[in-house]
């Protein structure tokens, strides 16, 4: 199908501009953009002055399949992520079992291919059960679609095993991905050290612990060469670290969650389980930190860290309770915040949230061009609403921004030019 999307407000992350235009969809891809004559056989949509940018590409989306449906299925995940703007998820292996083996990798692969609107694709785990003592068929699942390898938040403690994965895994060319943390420091923390946490009588952990986690991984990186991806930074701390590595010419990028851009310790206010995450909430000053690493690229994306939890594993007291939150329908008006309160731009926003997610992956997605997969996502910036939990479609309801203000919503959402989502469907 062709459709002319005409009167946009064109946010282009690579060039860095934000312009008025349309936008020609031909066979699934971008044919044209600028001001433009309606072809004959168009499907025409008049954008109205909305603002049109590449989908979101999402590294780091928990759904439940195998051994949590109960929890995140791929087709609610798919429509969540539809009615988000996010056309690509990128999914993690700390499901049950564990993604550790291509047979378990063809079984998701499958499942997401006929339940999901939008395009999955998933990582794999980088040690078998993500125990940490055997490394996975690294070449097997390359050979299956996985698009990088993790332990997510179950860090290799055994530094060897770490060194011998990641030299393995630069043999192949394969994407690690770490979660910097020193285990040993951050043990049965659920929040971070300060006053806040020692009021409230809440284990904290030293931020300290994510630049240790960091620093190692980095040495390792430096020793094996290995492409690397720190999922989440989120401390002022390893800012310096960060760029030492890759003024050094490290292959490293690194990412953050948008609660930890939006958010700070304080927002955990009388125990509220929605707010426990992992890693916890920082101070105001790492949160500000962050979104200043973000706008000036030294950390490269922003990613949701999806992590759906049933009520059960929420309604407990803090300590008890499950980590995480659902984000997929929340991220794109939570990253907003940043564009309304003057510290991001919205091709600063996409360049992290699209662009750079794509080139880490090697996807053609992620960019406002001639020839890219139409992958697209138009929104009202400035459209107000409440959030009411309960009408968000993932199946698991646990998000911190129940009942707050928020300005953003999606109007429609593209995949390889067909059209999964519209407001109001």
């Amino acid at each position: 199908m062709t459709i002319l999307l005409q009167n946009a407000r064109l946010i282009d992350p690579e060039a860095g501009t934000e312009t008025e235009g349309d936008l020609l969809i031909e066979g699934g891809l971008i044919a044209a953009l600028g001001a433009l004559e309606v072809p004959a056989d168009a499907r025409v949509i008049d954008c109205q002055g909305k603002w049109l940018a590449p989908g979101i590409v999402d590294i780091g989306v928990k759904v439940g399949e195998p051994g949590e449906r109960h929890k995140e299925s791929f087709r609610s995940a798919g429509l969540a992520a539809a009615a988000g703007g996010v056309t690509t998820m990128v999914t993690r292996p700390d499901t049950l079992p564990a993604i550790d083996t291509p047979e378990t990798l063809e079984f998701v692969t499958r499942r997401a291919a006929g339940a999901s609107p939008v395009r999955i694709r998933h990582m794999a785990a980088l040690t078998k059960g993500r125990e940490g003592r055997e490394m996975v068929e690294v070449g097997f699942l390359l050979d299956t679609g996985a698009v990088a390898f993790t332990d997510c938040d179950h860090v290799i403690e055994n530094t060897k095993v770490a060194a011998r994965c990641m030299t393995y895994a630069r043999s192949l060319g394969a994407l690690i991905i770490g979660h910097p943390q020193e285990p040993g420091l951050s043990a049965g923390a659920v929040a971070t050290n300060g006053k806040f946490a020692s009021l409230r009588g809440l284990p904290g952990v030293n931020p300290m612990a994510e630049r240790m986690g960091l620093d190692r991984d980095l040495a390792l990186v430096e020793m094996s060469g290995v492409r690397y991806h720190a999922d989440q930074i989120t401390t002022a701390g390893c800012l310096p670290a960060l760029e030492r590595a890759k003024a050094a010419g490290l292959d490293v990028t690194a990412g953050v969650g948008i609660h930890h851009l939006t958010l700070n310790e304080f927002d955990v206010g009388d125990y509220r389980t929605f707010f426990k995450l992992k890693p916890p909430l920082r101070s105001e000053d790492d949160r500000l930190a962050m979104v200043e690493a973000v706008g000036s690229g030294l950390i490269d994306i922003i990613s949701s860290m999806h992590t759906p939890q049933d009520e059960e594993s929420k309604r407990l007291p803090f300590e008890e309770a499950a980590w995480g939150a659902v984000a997929l329908e929340t991220f794109l008006p939570a990253a907003l915040r940043l564009y309304h309160a003057g510290l991001l731009t919205l091709p600063q926003l996409f360049r992290a949230m699209s662009l750079n997610p794509a080139k880490r992956l090697g996807l053609a997605q992620g960019r406002l061009a001639e020839g890219a997969p139409a992958d697209l996502v138009l929104f009202d910036a400035e459209a107000p609403f409440v959030l009411d939990r309960f009408t968000l479609r993932s199946k698991s309801k646990n998000t911190p921004f129940d009942g707050q203000r928020m300005e953003g919503r999606v109007l429609a959402t593209f995949v390889g030019g067909e059209q999964v989502y519209a407001v109001g469907e």
